[in-house]
């Protein structure tokens, strides 16, 4: 799909991702969907980054210690880091990889092709208040998945850290 088609496709996918019908298959399709392009790709993109910017985030999971793999809509910001939202698809509790993150900081984000080691870190106050309106430029559907959850969304920052 051209960049033009896209474009003019965007406020279709943002609208049918603020719905009810996408709250129940969304969590069940795209992430599957989004892995198996990665995989396929060999880590170079993933499906949903031809709408928004896409990265796979890897955690270790909280109650298992096993990696956990999850692709995540992000804002790119300058220095390399990344800002994600844990929105959960509008789902009531937040999602596992948030847990994840809030336990053990250190993860590991696949963005284009590339690897990069990083430390998550839980936004709040004013420095919440100033990161939302920016990803919500990107992804106006935060705020429907905020009203329909009933929570705050989770802002995680994503910055990179060297490779020990």
């Amino acid at each position: 799909m051209g960049r033009r088609l896209i474009g003019l496709l965007r406020p279709f996918f943002q609208w049918l991702a603020g719905t009810d019908a996408f709250a129940r298959f969304g969590p069940k399709i795209v992430p599957r969907l989004d892995r198996a392009v990665h995989r396929l790709s060999r880590g170079r993109t993933v499906m949903s980054d031809r709408m928004i910017p896409t990265l796979v985030l890897t955690t270790v999971g909280a109650k298992s210690g096993e990696l956990r793999a999850a692709p995540l809509a992000c804002l790119p910001e300058d220095g390399g880091g990344f800002l994600v939202v844990g929105s959960n698809f509008g789902r009531a509790h937040h999602p596992g990889w948030s847990g994840n993150l809030l336990r053990t900081p250190e993860a590991t984000v696949s963005f284009r092709g590339r690897e990069i080691p990083v430390t998550g870190r839980l936004l709040s106050g004013p420095e919440r208040a100033e990161a939302w309106p920016r990803l919500l430029r990107i992804w106006p559907v935060y705020d429907r998945y905020s009203e329909k959850s009933g929570r705050e969304l989770r802002v995680f920052r994503l910055s990179p850290r060297s490779r020990p």
